[in-house]
C-alpha cells in the first residue's frame, strides 16, 4: 500500500500530495490487503510458504471468470474524486475502476498501462505514448494527449485547483506532439522521474472539468457526481463502480471492455481480465470482525496484526503472506526548543546522545517480543532489500551485539555530555540533570493500536535499563499530536549550522523555521509517526534531509555532514552508478547521525482465501492484479 496508517494525514502544500501520500505513517494493518498497484517497489523474498496463494508465473491457460473479489479495511473513504483523493484506502477503492497511468512489476521493472515513458537525454525530456483504444464514457471520446496535457496545465498548474498532483508538476513544461503523445520538459534532469511517482497519473475527460476551469469552481470540481462515482472511466478499470455507501464500503461488477484486454504488450493472461464478475470493499471497523469475515470466507483479503499471524498462518481457511513494505517504526526525538523538558539544553541535538538511545534500545528483542519475528532491523535510511541499500560497510548497527546495552550506551551519552554546556551525568545507575534531578522524559504512542503501546512501553524500560532515563508513555490521537505536537505555524528565520548562517526562506508547517519555532504544544519523544524510505527513488529522500530547512524536518534536525552537497551530486547525476555512489554516502552519514532514531521496518501481513491466485510476497504484489482470479 502506498502508506502506512493509523488515521489518514493531512496533505501539505509545497510537496505533492501523492507523495505526501506516501510519506507518512503509523501502522500496518488499516489498509486493504492485497494490492500494492502503483505502489510498488525493488522486490523482497518470495518464500514458499503460506498455502495455496500463488503468483501467476504457475498459472496455465486462462483462468475462468468467477466469484467475486471482496476485501475488508478499517478506514473509511471521504472522497473517491480521483483529482483530490489523498488516503489510501480511497486509492485502492477508486484503482479498481480506474487505472493509473503505469506501475512496476516483480523484479522492479517499469510497466506501462495507460502510458509508456521514455527519456534518451538522460531524464531532462520525458515522452509520454499513450495507448490507442483508451476510451472515456460516453460523450467524452477518446483518451488522448490532449486529456493530460489540459488536465497538467490547466489543472494541476493552476493556482486555484490545488489538486492532489499540483506540486508534483510545478516548472513542467508540457507539450501535445501527436494525438497520443505528448512530453514534458523538467526543469532539471531526473533519471528515475517515473520511480517518483510524480508523473502517475489518472485520466479526465477535458470535458468533463472543463466548465469548472473555466469559471475556477473549485468547489464545484471537488463534488462533481461523475468525479465522485467515476461514471467517466469507460474501459479504463477492471471494474465499474455501481455503488459507494459512504462510510461502508464500494461495489463494483465486472468491466466486459477492459482495455488491458487488447494490449499486446500485456501478459498473456490479461487477455479477458479481469476474473471476478464483481468485487467489494467493506470498512469494518472492529479488527475482530474484519478478520473473522476473513477466517470465514466472507472476505477475501485482510491484513493481520503480528500477534495473530502464527495462529492464521495454520488456518485452512486463510492464506498468509509477508509483504516487504518500505515504512519504517522510529523513534522521533524533539530537538526544538520544545523538546527535551528534562531540564536546560537538550541533548537530542548532539549526535551522540541520539546513538546512545540506538544503543540502549535491544532490536533483536523488539523483533522477537513484539513482532514475533516479522520484522527486520532498522539501520540505515534504507530496507536490505532496496537496491539502494548502501552495504554493510560503514554501517553502524545501533542496538545490536556489542553496540547494544548500557555499558556503550552510557558511553555515547558521556561524549554527549562533554558536548553540552550543562553538566549532565550519571548518578549510579540514574541520568540526572545539573540540578541533580531525575532526568524525565515523555514518549507519544498512537491511542488504541496495542503493537504501538507495546514498543513505547519496551523503549520506555529500555531507557531506564540502560541509560538511567525514567519515560512517562502516553497514547494521544494521531490527528492531534500531528496538529499540536508535529507540525507548527510557518514562521522562517535564521539559524548557524554547522558554522554557517542558514536562513528559511520557504518554512512549511512540517518545518516552520529553525529549532526557535515550535509546536503548541512541548514533547520529547514519539512513536505516532513512521516515514518512507522510498527505496525506489532514494533522491526523494532530499525532501526529509536536504539540509536542516527541507521540506520536512519537524524534529528540528541539523545534518552535521554535507548532506546539501551530497544531495546535488545525485540530482546532478547522469547514470544510477553515480547515483548509487552519492546516495551511498548520505545513507551511511544517516546511519551514523540517526536523525530519526531506527528501530525496525515492519511487513504487511496480508492474509488470503487460499483459492485465490495472484498475490506474492513481494512489495510489489498487486501490479498483475488484473490476472487474478479463484482457481477452479
Amino acid at each position: 500500500m502506498p502508506r502506512w496508517s493509523e488515521y489518514d494525514h493531512d496533505s501539505r502544500p509545497g510537496v505533492g500530495r501523492r507523495r505526501w501520500l506516501s510519506m507518512l505513517g503509523v501502522g500496518i494493518a488499516a489498509g486493504v490487503a492485497g494490492c500494492s498497484g502503483n505502489s510498488t517497489d525493488t522486490p523482497g523474498n518470495e518464500s514458499e510458504s503460506g498455502g495455496g496463494v500463488r503468483g501467476l508465473d504457475e498459472v496455465d491457460g486462462e483462468p475462468t471468470v468467477s466469484g467475486s473479489y471482496d476485501t475488508v479495511t478499517s478506514a473509511s473513504f471521504t472522497t473517491l474524486n480521483p483529482l483530490y483523493n489523498d488516503e489510501s484506502s480511497a486509492g485502492t477503492a477508486i484503482g479498481r475502476a480506474l487505472d493509473l497511468g503505469y506501475t512496476f512489476d516483480a523484479d522492479g521493472e517499469y510497466v506501462p498501462r495507460l502510458y509508456d515513458m521514455s527519456t534518451d537525454d538522460s531524464g531532462s525530456v520525458w515522452v509520454f505514448d499513450i495507448h490507442d483504444g483508451l476510451e472515456f464514457s460516453d460523450p467524452y471520446g477518446t483518451v488522448g494527449a490532449d486529456s493530460f496535457v489540459y488536465q497538467i496545465e490547466a489543472l494541476h498548474q493552476s493556482d486555484w485547483a490545488n489538486t492532489a498532483s499540483s506540486s508534483q508538476w510545478n516548472g513542467v513544461n508540457v507539450e501535445a506532439t501527436g494525438d497520443l503523445q505528448f512530453q514534458a520538459e523538467l526543469p532539471e534532469p531526473q533519471l528515475l522521474w517515473p520511480e517518483s511517482f510524480d508523473p502517475l497519473e489518472y485520466p479526465i475527460p477535458r470535458g468533463l472539468v472543463e466548465p469548472y476551469v473555466d469559471e475556477e469552481d473549485v468547489d464545484g470540481l471537488q463534488q462533481d457526481t461523475e468525479l465522485l462515482e467515476l461514471s467517466f472511466a469507460g474501459n479504463l478499470g477492471a471494474f465499474v463502480l455501481d455503488e459507494w455507501n459512504r462510510g461502508s464500503g464500494t461495489e463494483y461488477s465486472r468491466n466486459d471492455d477492459y482495455y488491458v484486454q487488447d494490449i499486446e504488450e500485456s501478459p498473456a493472461i490479461f487477455s479477458n481480465a479481469p476474473y471476478f464478475e464483481g468485487a467489494s470493499i467493506s470498512v469494518i471497523e472492529e479488527q475482530s470482525s474484519r478478520l473473522g469475515a476473513l477466517e470465514t470466507g466472507e472476505a477475501d483479503a485482510a491484513s493481520v496484526p503480528p500477534e495473530r499471524f502464527d495462529e492464521f498462518d495454520s488456518k485452512e481457511a486463510v492464506s498468509m503472506r509477508r509483504i516487504p513494505q518500505p515504512f519504517n517504526r522510529i523513534l522521533s526525538v524533539n530537538m526544538r526548543d520544545n523538546g527535551w523538558n528534562a531540564g536546560p539544553g537538550n541533548l537530542f541535538r548532539y549526535i551522540e546522545f541520539r546513538q546512545a538511545i540506538a544503543t540502549a534500545i535491544g532490536k533483536d528483542d523488539l523483533i522477537e517480543g513484539i513482532y514475533r519475528g516479522l520484522a527486520k532491523p532498522h539501520y540505515t535510511w534504507q530496507p536490505e532489500w532496496s537496491q539502494w541499500y548502501p552495504g554493510n560497510d560503514g554501517i553502524p548497527f545501533f542496538g545490536t551485539g556489542e553496540r547494544y546495552g548500557s555499558e556503550p550506551a552510557r558511553e555515547l551519552a558521556s561524549a554527549a555530555f562533554e558536548r553540552s554546556e550543562f553538566d549532565y551525568r550519571f548518578d549510579g545507575d540514574r541520568l540526572v540533570t545539573p540540578e541533580d534531578d531525575q532526568v524525565t522524559l515523555d514518549v507519544y504512542h498512537s491511542v488504541g493500536q496495542e503493537t504501538s503501546q507495546l514498543i513505547a512501553e519496551y523503549v520506555a524500560g529500555e531507557l531506564d535499563a540502560n541509560l538511567g532515563i525514567d519515560v512517562v508513555v502516553e497514547a494521544i490521537d494521531g490527528v492531534r499530536f500531528d496538529e499540536d505536537y508535529w507540525g507548527a505555524e510557518p514562521q522562517g528565520g535564521t539559524d548557524t549550522v554547522n558554522g554557517e548562517s542558514v536562513t528559511w526562506e520557504r518554512p512549511t508547517p512540517t518545518n516552520p523555521g529553525p529549532r526557535s519555532v515550535t509546536s503548541n504544544e512541548s514533547w520529547d519523544m514519539s512513536l505516532v509517526f513512521g516515514l518512507n524510505t522510498f527505496p525506489r527513488n532514494p533522491l526523494t529522500n532530499e525532501t526529509f534531509f536536504d539540509g536542516a530547512n527541507s521540506f520536512y524536518n519537524p524534529v528540528g534536525y541539523y545534518p552535521e555532514f554535507d548532506a546539501r552537497g551530497l544531495f546535488d551530486q545525485a540530482r546532478s547525476a547522469t547514470t544510477e552508478s553515480e547515483l548509487a555512489d552519492a546516495m551511498a554516502e548520505v545513507f551511511v552519514n544517516l546511519g551514523e547521525e540517526q536523525p530519526y532514531v531506527m528501530l525496525t521496518f515492519g511487513e504487511s501481513l496480508n492474509g488470503y482465501n487460499p483459492d485465490l491466485r495472484g498475490p506474492i510476497e513481494n512489495f510489489s504484489n498487486g501490479w498483475d492484479f488484473p490476472g487474478w482470479h479463484f482457481s477452479e
